[in-house]
C-alpha cells in the first residue's frame, strides 16, 4: 500500500516537472515570455540560464510592420499578403504566443505553401514569397503545452501521418515536415525574415526557404534535444546543404542558442541586417527584374544537383534546363534588357 502511494506521488511529481519543462525549458511561448525592452514587465524577469550573457534576449526593437492588404487569412494563424509586383508575404500570425506552432498553425502554414503552389488564381503572377513573423518573434518553435493539452495522441497522428496530403500527388512528407519542405517545391524564391526568436520548428521552417535574412541579435536554436528529441521537420535535408556535419551535430546535440551574427558565420543565415524585411524586399525587386523561367530553373538546378556526386547527372541537368529556356519569350525579353529593350515577362 505504501509503495503504491509512493509511486502515485512520483507520477504526480513527474507530471508537474514535465509541465514545468514546457514552460521553462522549451521555446519561450505565452507562458514563459522573456522580458524584452520594448515590452518590459518590471514585475517579471527571465532567469533561464541559457539566455544569460551571450544568449541574452534580443536587445533591439525591430519588428516587421503589421500586415495590410491581406488577401487570405488561414485559421487566423497565417496571412497571405500581397506586397505588389508579384511579391507575396506569408505572415505567421500568432503574435501573443510568439508564433509558436500549435496544430492549427502547422495546418495553416502547410495550406499556405500548398495554395501558393497549386492555386492558379493565387500564383499566376507570383514571383517571390517572403515568410515573416508578426510581433516579437519569427517563430518560437513548438507550442508543446498547447499540443499536449489538445490531445497528444491525436496531435502526434496529425503531425506524423505520411503523406500529409498538402504536398499533392507527389507529396513525400508528413505535416511536421511539409511546413518546411513544401517551400522548396515552389518554383519561386522564398525568403525568410528572422527576428526575435527562431527556435526548433521555427528554425526548420526558415531553413526551408532559399534565403534567410536576420537581425544580428536574433536568437536561433535547434532546440529539440531539450525535449529528448531530434529535429524531424526535414532538417536532414536542409542542414546538410548549409553547414558541415560536425556543426549540425553540435547545434543539434546541445540545443545551443546562437545569435544571428553567429548563424551567419556558420552559414545558417544568408545575411545579418538591421532591417531584414527591407533587405528581403530589395532582393525581391532584383529577382522580379529577371526572367521568371530563369529564376525557377536556377532554383531547380541547384536543389536537384547540390548534393549529387555524379558529375554526369549535374551536367545533364544543366543542359536539360537550358534547352527549355533558349528561344522562349522570357529568354528573349531578358536578353533585350541588355540592349535597352524592355519587354514584359510572361508568368506562365
Amino acid at each position: 500500500m505504501a509503495s503504491r502511494i509512493m509511486m502515485k506521488r512520483c507520477r504526480n511529481c513527474f507530471r508537474q516537472a514535465l509541465l514545468a519543462s514546457y514552460a521553462h525549458l522549451g521555446p519561450p511561448g505565452a507562458n514563459s515570455r522573456p522580458s524584452l525592452p520594448i515590452y518590459h514587465n518590471r514585475h517579471q524577469s527571465f532567469h533561464h540560464s541559457s539566455f544569460h550573457n551571450a544568449n541574452a534576449p534580443p536587445s533591439n526593437t525591430y519588428e516587421p510592420k503589421r500586415p495590410t492588404n491581406v488577401k487570405i487569412n488561414i485559421n487566423d494563424h497565417v496571412k497571405i499578403v500581397s506586397l505588389g509586383q508579384g511579391v507575396v508575404n506569408v505572415v505567421l500570425s500568432r503574435p501573443n504566443k510568439l508564433n509558436s506552432l500549435c496544430i492549427p498553425m502547422f495546418e495553416a502554414i502547410a495550406e499556405a505553401a500548398s495554395r501558393l503552389r497549386n492555386d492558379r488564381e493565387l500564383n499566376k503572377d507570383l514571383r517571390v514569397v517572403i515568410i515573416s513573423g508578426e510581433g516579437r518573434a519569427f517563430c518560437s518553435g513548438l507550442d508543446a503545452k498547447g499540443v499536449a493539452l489538445s490531445g497528444p495522441k491525436s496531435s502526434l497522428n496529425k503531425l506524423l501521418k505520411r503523406p500529409s496530403g498538402y504536398g499533392g500527388d507527389d507529396g513525400l512528407g508528413n505535416l511536421a515536415q511539409d511546413v518546411c519542405y513544401l517551400w522548396r517545391k515552389l518554383p519561386v524564391p522564398v525568403i525568410a525574415v528572422l527576428h526575435g526568436y527562431c527556435f526548433g520548428g521555427g528554425l526548420q521552417i526558415a531553413l526551408g526557404a532559399d534565403f534567410r535574412f536576420a537581425t544580428p541579435d536574433c536568437k536561433l536554436s535547434i532546440m529539440e534535444s531539450r525535449w529528448g528529441l531530434i529535429p524531424d521537420m526535414s532538417a536532414s535535408i536542409v542542414l546538410r546543404e548549409l553547414v558541415r556535419m560536425d556543426v549540425a551535430k553540435e547545434l543539434t546535440m546541445t540545443g545551443r542558442i546562437i545569435s544571428g551574427s553567429e548563424a551567419e558565420s556558420l552559414g545558417l543565415v544568408t545575411r545579418c541586417v538591421d532591417d531584414p524585411m527591407e533587405e528581403a524586399m530589395k532582393v525581391a525587386r532584383e529577382i522580379t527584374a529577371r526572367s521568371p523561367d530563369s529564376v525557377a530553373a536556377s532554383k531547380e538546378l541547384f536543389q536537384s544537383t547540390w548534393m549529387v556526386e555524379d558529375d554526369a547527372t549535374c551536367l545533364e541537368k544543366e543542359t536539360t534546363l537550358q534547352l527549355k529556356l533558349i528561344g522562349t519569350w522570357n529568354q528573349a525579353a531578358a536578353a533585350g534588357t541588355q540592349f535597352g529593350i524592355n519587354l514584359p515577362y510572361w508568368n506562365k
